[in-house]
């Protein structure tokens, strides 16, 4: 692996973002004021303890959410000054999702699955690129079988062959392990690695699992909103070991 220093210009750079979300009693903070910069061609895992606002974080980094003040910059591009157009374009072209649920269309081949961020471009669909694209996750020979006929692992490979199809600049994965079992897991985090060592492509990644948090180039602990904690070059015990601290 190799991290990426912090002199280089971020993927995403998140500045003094604070996200709340409305309750009969009044605005629930979920995001205090939170300054973090993903680097680019690097694997960055974020976890915190359920409701820490790990989610929010990467919804506001992703441009999926606008937080309620502070700024988030994909390169050169505030996130916040754009409106629901433009950030639907950047979603399409720049930014990739993996999510737990794979979110696969069951009434599509996988083939039709991994070929629709191109279709939703609006640009001429290659089955090359489409064939390439499912060749790199190993699931060539299942591109005329539906979402049903594959194990959950299959799944989740699908969805990361339809995010990389589209070469985004940064893939935002909320717990893309969770649902799987550990070899599955395994197997979709050798691929979310090689986006990053082959692809040069930027991850970051929502976790609770300290085996998958260990694939990546450093870890940022969030806890009740706050950036508490980083960790580089972590391994599976040490993730434990900080999470544990912040989890007492």
């Amino acid at each position: 692996m190799s991290l990426a220093t912090d002199i280089q210009v971020p993927a995403v750079q998140l500045a003094a973002v604070s996200r709340s979300y409305p309750s009969q009693a009044g605005p629930v903070p979920v995001l205090h004021e939170v300054s973090l910069a993903f680097p680019a061609r690097s694997l960055t895992a974020v976890m915190g303890p359920s409701g820490s606002g790990k989610t929010t974080l990467l919804h506001c980094a992703a441009g999926l959410e606008q937080p309620d003040s502070g700024r988030v910059l994909l390169g050169d591009t505030d996130l916040t000054a754009c409106d629901e157009r433009e950030l639907t374009r950047i979603r399409r072209g720049r930014v990739g999702f993996v999510f737990q649920q794979f979110n696969l269309l069951p009434m599509l081949t996988v083939y039709d699955n991994v070929a629709l961020p191109l279709r939703l471009q609006g640009g001429r669909v290659r089955r090359a690129q489409i064939v390439d694209a499912l060749g790199r996750v190993g699931l060539a020979d299942k591109a005329g079988r539906r979402p049903a006929q594959l194990s959950g692992g299959q799944q989740q490979r699908v969805a990361i062959a339809r995010t990389l199809v589209a070469e985004p600049e940064i893939v935002f994965a909320d717990e893309p392990t969770g649902s799987l079992d550990r070899q599955s897991g395994r197997q979709v985090m050798a691929l979310l690695r090689d986006v990053v060592d082959r692809a040069g492509r930027t991850v970051a990644m929502v976790t609770h699992d300290p085996a998958a948090a260990a694939c990546a180039d450093r870890v940022v602990f969030l806890f009740d909103g706050r950036i508490v904690g980083r960790l580089d070059h972590p391994t599976a015990e040490a993730v434990a070991q900080q999470l544990s601290v912040w989890e007492r």
